[in-house]
């Protein structure tokens, strides 16, 4: 007992001495190999035992430790479990290195899984399924069978682990593993059924044949596995649900208002409400699915969520609400998947998360990726909120579109323009917001803003005109060429409303004179405002040229160009007159001013910089180069424009599954998302399921060494039916009654009283009478040996 101690004291202290020595490391670096050889073959538990310590700690160092392959392998037969523990662990590393050294284990691997101890024999059934040899795939085979079916749970869990290894050693083992895997997926123990859904998932998960009769008790064990096996389970119960359960809705008949009589009023039976239709064995999944909506697990939560979006009716939905936006509280990395799912769910159900709408407000400290999907979620339950809450959500816009984030500032004014776009009620209150940051110095947000307001009056062009002159003002201090591109685009769009006192042909004068100082998108948008007024001109004034064509006697139109250049451009930049001939008298009339401005605009682009003005200019000037055919030109120039829609930037991500990765990569991942993602299946259709009785489970088995518990009330009713086939032979009556089936009275209970009194009184004599003749007899047994004595 004291050497016992003292060898646990000796233990505890160098074990601490290692520890402190761990941290420097120097002691493990400076220890010759020789030495640590010797450790390693010493017949000492306590030195062997440090030695592994030593080899295993360099080896999570990624020091070079294939030299002491040979010495750590001699101890895997050592029966300290600690130091099995290291030499198994060693082993998993090095086996693939040095195959024939670790073939040399095997046999004694082997004897573990008889090993006493049933931790031993699941290491060692682990150990054997991890060396990746494919040699011994039918030995790992063997013991996985033998594994099936050991007593010990946490040998069988070891031993469903074990199956994916197998099958990824050797594939031809697929009937075996098939097998086992129908025998735990049996098993009374949920962490063991917790594993067998792992190792099925990675091996077939397309054998739902297998599923059908352990369906329901897979779903009684769901609540009670562990989080690896919930998520498992659910994802195949999602499967497993849309090919053996097709899609049912049902028809809730809406009853009329009948009179005081009820003979008043109509039913219409074809009016009412369609809903799904759950079928019972659905119903009880998505029944044990809601406890674990309150897991400690983020990735169970979602796979709940999962399970209700894709099988459940809205309640379920509904449900899973709460427990999804709590996930906001953990930490940034949980947090950030988890938006991601909500977003998801958002873009197919707004309504639900409503509620939670304070929880989706930006905080100080949120990271970049964190609030951009925080402004998603609030501009998708934008129209579905209170007035209250959507004056709540435009003020934090508000707030942070004047913020100094740039990347910030950019998204809450995207996020006030998609609010506009889905409340079209809310679209002049956000249209007054950003009017606002128009005087903004921030070119970028200014740009931004004019942007959306674009997209806004395209909505609404005639009731917008007013902000278009609006905008128009602004010219003289914007700054920024994008922003100055959008107001002169809009101006543009506007310059056919009211004829002649359209403001685009002012606009197009003022910004003639400052033509040469423009950068090159607003340059590139004057000359497409000079095209569309030219344009508008000619519609206007052709009409009245035709009829004066039709009033004269000899039309003719001949452009009289200026005697000085010899045509081509120059010939087209002098003084224009147009002639009419009528009668012998020429009358000669001026150009209109807004001809004059184009060609202006033509010359100043034609001696620019940038070829792509240049190009367009040309496109413009033989689009326009004979007047009367103005049709192709209002064609191209004037045609309506489609309203602008922006999209939710997470839109592209709807098709795919919640839960997935490819919901957080999205399109990064490619269009049919990440490598390896799998679609639902489509619902079974009605007809095609298999038949349901194929989930009917047999007679409850007990478990082993388990004893049923017996209710008092089975007792009394298994009495009551033995005395009564006992019958009046019984004597004595039971449950108060005597033996011809009537009540017992006081004589009665007296009289068994006095029965019980003799019947006790004899036993006693007759018991005295035995020790008697026991006490004769041994007297006797004593003077018959002292007479032989004698």
């Amino acid at each position: 007992m004291l050497e016992t101690a003292r060898d646990l004291t000796l233990e505890a202290a160098q074990s601490a001495s290692s520890a402190r020595g761990f941290k420097s490391s120097s002691s493990i670096r400076d220890l010759p190999v020789a030495q640590l050889k010797k450790l390693l073959d010493s017949r000492n538990d306590r030195e062997i035992l440090e030695g592994l310590r030593k080899v295993i700690s360099m080896m999570y160092r990624s020091q070079p430790c294939l030299p002491y392959f040979s010495s750590v392998i001699k101890n895997v037969a050592n029966p300290n479990i600690e130091i099995k523990k290291l030499v198994y662990i060693y082993l998993l590393h090095h086996a693939e290195s040095e195959p024939d050294l670790a073939l040399l284990s095997i046999n004694t691997i082997q004897k573990s899984l008889t090993d006493q101890n049933p931790q031993v024999r699941a290491m060692a059934l682990r150990v054997m399924s991890g060396i990746r040899v494919p040699v011994i795939s039918q030995i790992v085979s063997l013991g996985i069978k033998k594994g099936c079916g050991d007593m010990s749970p946490y040998v069988r869990k070891a031993a469903a682990l074990a199956i994916p290894k197998c099958y990824r050693l050797d594939p031809n083992t697929l009937p075996q593993l098939l097998e086992y895997l129908s025998v735990l997926l049996g098993d009374k123990q949920y962490y063991v059924v917790g594993a067998a859904m792992i190792a099925f998932m990675e091996v077939c998960p397309d054998r739902i044949d297998l599923i059908h009769k352990h369906y329901r008790g897979l779903i009684r064990k769901l609540v009670d596995m562990d989080e690896w096996g919930q998520l498992a389970t659910l994802r195949l119960m999602i499967i497993y649900a849309r090919k053996c359960f097709p899609r049912r809705t049902t028809r809730i008949r809406k009853t009329g208002n009948k009179g005081f009589y009820g003979d008043e009023g109509t039913d219409d039976e074809d009016e009412g409400e369609e809903i799904q239709a759950l079928d019972s064995d659905l119903e009880l999944l998505l029944k044990a699915c809601k406890p674990l909506l309150q897991s400690r697990n983020s990735a169970v939560v979602v796979a709940v969520a999962r399970c209700y979006l894709y099988l459940g009716t809205p309640d379920y939905i509904d449900s899973a609400i709460g427990p999804l936006v709590s996930l906001l509280r953990s930490p940034q990395d949980i947090q950030h998947i988890a938006l991601y799912n909500v977003v998801s769910i958002c873009l197919v159900r707004p309504q639900p998360f409503v509620r939670y709408a304070t929880h989706f407000l930006i905080r100080a400290s949120d990271p970049p990726h964190v609030w951009k999907l925080k402004l998603e979620i609030l501009t998708i339950i934008f129209p579905q909120c209170a007035m209250h809450m959507k004056g709540v959500i435009l003020s934090e816009l508000e707030h942070f579109s004047r913020g100094s984030d740039g990347k910030l500032v950019r998204e809450s004014v995207r996020a006030i323009g998609r609010c506009a776009q889905n409340d079209s009620r809310a679209s002049s209150r956000c249209l007054r917001l950003l009017l606002k940051q128009i005087s903004s110095p921030d070119g970028n947000l200014v740009a931004e803003s004019l942007t959306v307001i674009r997209h806004l009056i395209q909505q609404d062009p005639f009731a917008r005109t007013k902000t278009v002159i609006r905008l128009a003002k602004n010219l003289d201090t914007a700054t920024d060429p994008q922003a100055r591109a959008s107001i002169i685009w809009l101006v543009g769009e506007f310059a056919g409303i009211d004829g002649e006192n359209n403001i685009a042909a002012d606009v197009l004068r003022i910004l003639a004179k400052g033509f040469a100082d423009e950068l090159e998108p607003a340059k590139l948008q004057i000359i497409l405002l000079a095209a569309k007024v030219y344009v508008h001109h000619l519609n206007r004034t052709q009409p009245l040229m035709e009829s004066r064509k039709s009033s004269a006697n000899s039309p003719a139109w001949t452009p009289v160009h200026s005697p000085e250049g010899g045509g081509g451009f120059s010939a087209d930049t002098g003084h224009f007159e147009t002639v009419y001939k009528n009668g012998g008298a020429d009358e000669i009339e001026k150009e209109h001013p807004i001809a004059v401005l184009w060609r202006y605009i033509l010359l100043l682009a034609r001696y620019d910089t940038s070829y792509d003005l240049r190009d367009r200019a040309r496109v413009y000037k033989a689009l326009l180069a004979v007047p009367t055919s103005t049709q192709l030109a209002s064609l191209l120039l004037l045609a309506p424009k489609p309203i602008p829609h922006t999209p939710s930037p997470l839109e592209g991500r709807k098709g795919f599954t919640l839960g997935s990765a490819s919901v957080v990569i999205g399109d990064e991942g490619g269009v049919n998302g990440l490598r390896g993602y799998e679609a639902l299946p489509q619902w079974v259709e009605e007809g095609h399921e298999p038949e349901p009785s194929l989930r009917e489970e047999g007679a409850t088995k007990l478990e082993y060494g388990e004893k049923r518990s017996v209710p008092a009330v089975e007792k009394l009713d298994n009495a009551v039916r033995e005395g009564t086939k006992a019958g009046p032979a019984s004597g004595g009556g039971i449950n108060g009654l005597n033996a011809n089936g009537k009540e017992k009275t006081l004589d009665d209970w007296l009289a068994e009283d006095e029965e019980d009194d003799e019947e006790d009184s004899e036993e006693s004599t007759e018991e005295e009478t035995d020790e008697e003749e026991s006490e004769y007899e041994e007297s006797e047994d004593e003077e018959e040996h002292h007479r032989l004595v004698k």
